[in-house]
């Protein structure tokens, strides 16, 4: 069972920072692309940033040199540092991890944390 776990949400101000984290855990036999989504009250999901597994990495254009993606492949965790918060980044975050399970080596699955709110007072 593979499972992701998000921590790192609260309430900051405008102009603040947070760091999320998400650790995926079980039967993990390779992780490839890992990445951020968030949904704010009333909007669709939309990707925030994504790393793949050679570490490049891609960003909405709402978080172009605010937000920053990184991954621990060795504790395979992911990470968004945000910065320069505004209150449009006010949102429900999750994780996302596109991996192969041990029980199913030869194909990738889309995996989901939980997610983690963040909320960004003005």
């Amino acid at each position: 069972q593979v499972q992701l776990v998000e921590s790192g949400g609260g309430l900051v101000q405008a102009g603040g920072s947070l760091r999320l984290s998400c650790a995926a855990s079980g039967s993990i036999f390779s992780i490839n692309h890992m990445g951020w989504y968030r949904q704010a009250p009333g909007k669709q999901r939309e990707r925030v940033a994504r790393i793949m597994r050679d570490g490049s990495t891609n960003y909405a254009d709402s978080v172009k040199g605010r937000f920053t993606i990184a991954r621990d492949n060795a504790k395979a965790t992911v990470y968004l540092q945000m910065n320069s918060l505004e209150p449009e980044d006010t949102a429900v975050y999750y994780c996302n991890a596109d991996l192969n399970p041990s029980s199913d080596r030869t194909r990738s699955y889309m995996y989901w944390g939980q997610g983690t709110q963040v909320t960004v007072s003005s």
